[in-house]
């Protein structure tokens, strides 16, 4: 009777490879009328797979020695960037100032049928349209759009300009200021640069603030995206992988110092530059909602806040019906006022501390409170019509006090864009996982 309903399947991925691994008993009929059959079969499960793991490595292992190829796995962020680069020079990969802007608004890159490979006249034709950086602006990236190039590196350091607070925009110059003197030259530039490829470990200091595992994105239209089995490259057959040195001058190299690389950076153009960077993302995600209106409407807002977390369709859907059922008088979010409040989550680390400090003094948090915070960890003010809306989406119980640890958590993959890293359901660590999860669930 409980043959038809005796295993539920789980897998686990190993070197590309999909297996299938540990049949649970899913009949509570079965587990208590034969507790020892369970067992004998979830232990010899167990070992079977292991082995099969260890033969698997063993397989790919040989394969690699007698191939005498060096297999690099890419990184999650790196992968996003082979997904959006359309051009290609000399073997290298390079994004267009646009696929920079659609690596971080959209789940998915423009269609195309293949990549472009520049030649060298193309690349002095970009060269020639990029503008000094005394003529940047908040548009800068918007009017190259295909007329421009940024290596992987480039793209990691621009990804870090997304999320600085302002205060720690003169920590990010002096990194690239290695001697000191208040001004940053090409020769530096490029050697910081190559630090911020760093290591390639999944795990490593720079993956946990670049990663891009976009796991369960959610897109404009709220469907739940996860392009984790879609990536051209898994592999590169390449030590270095993305991270070969780089021959031509960059756009940005070119913007920052000169045609010729012999003009410095000093610190007022790398503030400006840094400022109208994430002017210009904030920009064209406003202008994606408010279809050429001077505002957004406050359940267009919540979704913005809301596009890159992981919740469910069900709790997704409770936030925006929690605020239609508060908000009283529409008058919309205007760019200014969105401005002010991202770059607020720029600073949500020391907003953190001073919740931390409410919190842990018992004090409930009030909309003058949040103010006030927002103000100490900014110089700026929200204005209140903007603390009432996130206040109704953020209130659970609506009792006009801010539920802080479910605002700080949604906020921060928020901050991110998705770009936070998440465990993934591969390999040996994957297996004893879900062995856990299996075993508890039956008892």
């Amino acid at each position: 009777m409980a043959a038809t309903n005796l295993f539920r399947n789980c897998f686990v991925k190993i070197n590309g490879t999909k297996l299938r691994y540990f049949s649970k008993i899913s009949s509570r009929l079965v587990q208590r009328q034969y507790p020892s059959v369970y067992y004998i079969l979830g232990g010899t499960a167990t070992l079977l797979i292991a082995y099969k793991i260890k033969s698997l490595q063993n397989v790919y292992a040989a394969q690699s020695k007698d191939e005498d190829v060096k297999v690099v796995k890419l990184t999650s962020r790196e992968k996003r960037f082979i997904r959006f680069a359309s051009v290609e020079y000399d073997g290298q990969l390079y994004m267009t100032p646009q696929d920079f802007l659609e690596s971080v608004i959209e789940a998915e890159p423009r269609p195309r049928l293949k990549r472009k490979i520049l030649n060298q006249k193309e690349l002095e034709k970009m060269k020639d349209a990029t503008p000094p950086l005394n003529q940047g602006s908040p548009r800068l990236f918007r009017s190259l759009r295909d007329r421009g190039i940024i290596s992987y590196t480039e793209y990691l350091f621009l990804l870090s300009v997304l999320t600085k607070p302002q205060s720690g925009f003169r920590i990010a110059f002096n990194m690239f200021d290695t001697d000191g003197n208040q001004r940053v030259d090409k020769n530096e530039f490029l050697v910081v640069r190559k630090l911020l490829a760093g290591k390639k470990k999944e795990d490593d200091e720079m993956e946990k603030i670049f990663s891009h595992a976009w796991k369960g994105k959610r897109g404009m239209n709220n469907d739940i995206v996860d392009d984790r089995n879609s990536i051209e490259e898994q592999y590169v057959d390449d030590e270095q992988g993305l991270q070969r040195k780089h021959i031509v001058d960059t756009t940005l190299i070119v913007h920052f110092f000169g045609p010729k690389g012999n003009n410095d950076l000093n610190f007022e153009s790398f503030r400006k530059f840094m400022l109208h960077l994430q002017t210009e993302v904030l920009e064209l995600e406003f202008n994606e909602f408010s279809k050429g209106l001077p505002t957004i409407s406050e359940v267009d807002f919540a979704k913005i806040l809301l596009r890159y977390t992981y919740l469910d369709t069900d709790a997704y859907d409770m936030y925006l019906d929690r605020l239609l059922d508060r908000i009283k008088e529409t008058k919309g979010i205007t760019f200014e006022e969105f401005h002010v409040f991202c770059q607020f989550l720029n600073n949500l680390e020391d907003f953190t501390i001073a919740m931390r400090m409410y919190t842990l003094a018992d004090h409930p948090i009030s909309k003058d409170e949040f103010h006030r915070a927002v103000k100490i960890c900014t110089g700026t003010n929200l204005s209140l019509h903007l603390v009432h809306t996130v206040f109704a989406i953020f209130d659970d119980d609506g009792d006009g006090l801010l539920s802080y640890r479910e605002f700080i958590a949604i906020m921060k993959d928020r901050l991110h864009r998705g770009f936070k890293s998440y465990a993934k359901n591969e390999g040996w660590e994957a297996f004893k996982s879900c062995i856990k999860q299996e075993m508890k669930s039956a008892v």
